[in-house]
């Protein structure tokens, strides 16, 4: 984690905000995955050990999907970057840089959008969890809901911020309706677990 928090904080365009948005929904991905593996393996929550056991399985598979993307998602934008690097002196020359830019801003953009869609299903998850029933671990939940929504915003920004320089607004329309979409349901999933939260601690 120490070495790629330096890479993030060094001065190179690659990782950045949506590699760190990946980031982000795997931590979320991981608390979840803590939680359900308690509950699993407690005697006292045997009736949910089931359910629990089917919630540690797709949060560790979303860890390591949210992992994946923040890796998708520096290479899709070095590819801009080396885009950026082509030679322009000529005609010839800035179309074909103009052209490799444009496919390389739309996989930019497509990036962030994929670790939008595996913050949402991290959000589905810790209000799932939340129904466990383990009152000593509702922050736990709480956090990863809110990691959720944080990767969430800021694979957003990412996508958006891609558009700002994309030509094709077909793809930017689909990518803007998929995003709003999952906006949308996650905000609403966020919002139920921190209604949960807040009772567990107003009735502790």
């Amino acid at each position: 984690m120490e070495t790629y928090l330096e890479s993030l904080a060094a001065a190179s365009p690659t990782p950045g905000g949506g590699s760190a948005a990946a980031f982000v929904a795997a931590a979320g991905a991981a608390l979840v995955a803590m939680v359900a593996r308690i509950v699993r393996d407690a005697p006292k929550y045997a009736p949910q050990r089931e359910a629990a056991a089917a919630i540690v399985e797709k949060a560790d598979k979303l860890r390591v999907r949210a992992l994946a993307a923040r890796l998708e998602d520096e290479a899709a934008y070095a590819a801009v970057v080396a885009a950026l690097s082509l030679p322009k002196a000529s005609g010839e020359e800035k179309a074909v840089r103009t052209a490799a830019l444009q496919a390389a801003l739309t996989g930019a953009a497509a990036a962030p959008l994929d670790a939008a869609e595996i913050a949402k299903l991290v959000a589905v998850l810790a209000d799932r969890a939340v129904s466990l029933g383990n009152a000593n671990l509702i922050a736990d939940l709480g956090t990863a809901a809110e990691f959720a929504q944080a990767a969430l915003n800021s694979a957003a920004y990412n996508v958006r911020g891609n558009h700002t320089y994309m030509k094709d607004r077909v793809v930017i329309a689909q990518q803007e309706r998929e995003l709003v979409r999952l906006e949308r349901e996650t905000t609403q999933l966020v919002k139920r677990v921190r209604f949960e939260v807040s009772h567990a601690f107003a009735t502790a």
